[in-house]
């Protein structure tokens, strides 16, 4: 679905881009139009990412992404259908940021630190994930749900990783994945949102860091 104000946008501006930006050898009946610039996209998601960390959902338009981009509405629409494709292909390069963070920790350990880390440095990025990561999820089935690493890739290495420290195979460490991933991400929204009261930051990395080891210790004890 267009936003509001873009239907019109986008209709005037497909008028200016077949009027004056096609060339005029081809509105004639000559030449091929132009060659597609090979580097739109990129464009196009780093001005998405400019215009989330500066203003967030409000400032996130498909207008806006153009504009910032240096190119047109219509353009944009053409390499994402909507604004929830455009999401979706902007939480696939923050998932991937992610799992380079994941895999500069090694460990379960490291691994978890890495990810609170990554929250802190990047709380935009973190924030536009929490916020839309829905649109990543599969479509609703009927029987049995389908398993989270299908439609998180980070989650399946977490349970790789596990699988190798712990023993047996990645399927049977997703209880202790899960279990991973609220204590980290409840740790990350303490500290982004400042709930926790001013000065005792470190005293909660400390506190997830218990948890840890304690969630390591106790599915060591299991296997």
């Amino acid at each position: 679905m267009l936003e509001s104000g873009d239907l019109c946008a986008q209709q005037a501006e497909c008028y200016v881009y077949s009027v004056n930006e096609i060339p005029e050898s081809t509105r004639q009946g000559g030449s091929m139009p132009r060659p597609p610039d090979p580097e739109l996209e990129e464009r196009i998601l780093k001005a998405a990412e400019v215009l989330w960390k500066r203003g967030g959902e409000q400032a996130l338009t498909m207008r806006s992404v153009a504009k910032v981009a240096g190119t047109n509405t219509p353009a944009v629409y053409r390499r994402f259908q909507d604004r929830d494709e455009l999401l979706r292909a902007l939480l696939l390069r923050i998932a991937e940021r992610v799992r380079q963070y994941f895999e500069r920790g090694e460990t379960l350990e490291g691994m978890a630190d890495a990810y609170v880390e990554y929250a802190l440095k990047l709380p935009h990025e973190y924030q536009l994930f929490y916020s839309h990561g829905s649109l990543l999820n599969p479509p609703r089935r009927r029987g049995s749900p389908a398993p989270i690493r299908e439609s998180r890739p980070n989650f399946a290495f977490a349970e790789q990783v596990a699988a190798k420290e712990l023993g047996g195979s990645p399927e049977n460490h997703t209880q202790f994945a899960l279990s991973l991933w609220a204590l980290l991400h409840g740790t990350a929204s303490l500290l982004l949102s400042g709930t926790i009261p001013s000065g005792h930051e470190a005293e909660l990395r400390a506190a997830c860091r218990t948890g840890v080891k304690s969630l390591i210790s106790g599915a060591k004890s299991k296997s």
